[in-house]
């Protein structure tokens, strides 16, 4: 089987738990890095967590993680709705993606209801806070045991 993917995250995900909780929720980042490394260990899945504000940098990431990673779930929070160059860059990994947010975007403000990235993912998690991730972790696995 198949078992290393990346966790990439964009722009103020780095803030969790001390932006919006009310659409975020109180989790912090380094406690929800925390709970997907374990959840990862458990199902015996290597990750790797990453975060940035620059999309160059996001973009650059998904292009390395072509060579090293079976699958990516994606939190390109305010990117989602904005950047070709990351969805180019997704179209490209052409192996499983997970589009995960927090927030429902589709119940927030009417330019957060266009995504991006949505039609050329494997699925996606919304609106389940920050239990989406181990959701995402879980069914990503999935999706990786039934390809092999």
């Amino acid at each position: 089987m198949n078992n290393k993917i990346i966790i990439i995250n964009g722009p103020n995900l780095n803030l969790l738990g001390e932006r919006e909780q009310s659409q975020y929720g109180s989790v912090t980042f380094d406690n929800l890095k925390k709970k997907c490394i374990e959840k990862a260990n458990e199902l015996k899945i290597d990750i790797e967590f990453f975060q940035s504000n620059i999309e160059g940098d996001i973009v650059g990431k998904i292009q390395e993680a072509r060579k090293n990673f079976d699958g990516m779930i994606i939190n390109a929070a305010g990117y989602t709705h904005t950047s070709v160059a990351i969805r180019d860059a997704l179209d490209i990994f052409k192996k499983p993606i997970i589009e995960l947010h927090i927030s429902n975007i589709y119940k927030r403000e009417e330019f957060r209801h266009k995504s991006l990235i949505s039609n050329i993912v494997t699925g996606g998690i919304f609106g389940l806070g920050s239990e989406g991730y181990i959701l995402a972790i879980i069914s990503l696995e999935k999706i990786l045991k039934n390809e092999n």
